[in-house]
């Protein structure tokens, strides 16, 4: 890997990221154009599943190996607490279309929350887990498994608890699951 590389659980969490920025900017790009409010639909749709796929992965793999390992709580409850205020914010999106009062400012609060939850989450929680002694090459692997189980089936049941087994060098035992 070359010092320009991610590992692979950070890359793919990262294009995860990429990729949705792309989607808001796709659809901040739409203001005034024919067609506009169908094509909207589709881009929220597809911003609203890329977040809960990320989410999925962070919270059921990614996150709990990362807390396990730095033993910072206000950091990971921090994250995870933006984690439901998108949640919140999608499940008002399910519910309301474009042209209906608040959908696009509603969109833009989700695409404010998410960028900022990004910007926290590659400075902070990425620097933390390379930190950490997390082998992020298997966990890329298991961060990988999990998308494609959930690919296939969004309410496919979470993979078994080697998900959290930690690099030599982690200083905390792994949390039992919730």
């Amino acid at each position: 890997m070359n010092r320009h590389d991610k590992p692979r659980a950070l890359a793919l969490l990262h294009a995860d990221h990429l990729r949705v920025r792309k989607l808001f900017q796709d659809y901040h790009s739409l203001r005034g154009l024919d067609e506009e409010d169908a094509r909207k639909a589709e881009l929220v749709d597809d911003i609203c599943y890329e977040l809960t796929v990320h989410a999925m992965l962070e919270e059921e793999i990614f996150y709990p190996v990362l807390r396990s390992a730095i033993g910072d709580d206000e950091l990971m409850d921090g994250a995870e607490l933006e984690h439901a205020g998108m949640r919140e914010l999608i499940g008002q999106l399910d519910i309301i279309y474009p042209g209906d009062d608040h959908f696009d400012a509603t969109v833009a609060v989700l695409a404010e929350e998410v960028g900022h939850h990004v910007d926290q989450e590659e400075a902070e929680l990425f620097a933390a887990a390379q930190r950490a002694g997390i082998d992020l090459e298997r966990l890329g692997g298991q961060l990988a498994a999990r998308r494609a189980e959930l690919e296939e089936d969004l309410s496919a049941p979470a993979g078994t608890a080697d998900a959290i087994e930690l690099h030599d060098g982690a200083r905390r035992a792994p949390r039992p699951p919730d």
